[in-house]
């Protein structure tokens, strides 16, 4: 692993505080690799990152550099720096045990980011049902223009592929490294991330 960068290991997740100003950035060391993030704003987890207000400010499902990310209370949370990838998610729950035993009946069932995420961030006082749709980073979940009928392929990321997001107001931050078949190519790999 390369100086400054710290691991998630495969499968796990992580919470920490990210106060404004601060860069976060999140690499796929091996790729076809996503991470799941969410956030809250630190004096207050009743706000926190929304997808629905992002689509609507933003006026792109499709994420990228330039672009910010929004809270439930209208206001910005992140604004992305820089994206080597350009393609992410921000329409799919994180993954659970629900989501398991409907996707994958015949493979063993696993906590998933969900529950990576509630245990991280149970100290930080957030209950597992304060836990929105996540910006799920380098997960590639392209849209039917016809249907609308959404399917999950493996990641675009190659490996050393990253996303820059540079924090707008002091927050926690809940990161993962997917624990989903689909979603990851069909294996799990570590995550690598700095704050500084």
């Amino acid at each position: 692993m390369k100086p400054g960068r710290l691991e998630i290991a495969p499968r796990s997740g992580i919470a920490f505080t990210l106060a404004a100003g601060q860069a976060l950035t999140v690499w796929d060391p091996e790729g076809e690799q996503v991470s799941d993030m969410i956030a809250y704003a630190s004096d207050d987890p009743g706000e926190y990152l929304s997808n629905g207000r992002t689509f609507d400010y933003e006026e792109t499902i499709r994420l990228t550099t330039g672009h910010r990310l929004w809270s439930n209370r209208s206001r910005i949370m992140f604004e992305i720096e820089e994206d080597r990838v350009g393609t992410h998610d921000f329409l799919l729950t994180p993954c659970s045990e629900a989501t398991f035993r409907h996707f994958y009946p015949d493979k063993p069932v696993h906590r998933g980011c969900f529950g990576n995420l509630a245990e991280a961030l149970a100290p930080f006082g957030v209950n597992p049902d304060a836990i929105p749709v996540a910006f799920n980073i380098f997960m590639n979940v392209p849209i039917d223009p016809l249907t609308g009928r959404l399917s999950v392929l493996a990641p675009r990321s190659r490996a050393g592929d990253f996303i820059r997001l540079r924090a707008k107001i002091d927050c926690i931050v809940g990161l993962t490294a997917c624990a989903a078949y689909a979603s990851n190519g069909g294996s799990f790999k570590p995550i690598h991330y700095a704050v500084d």
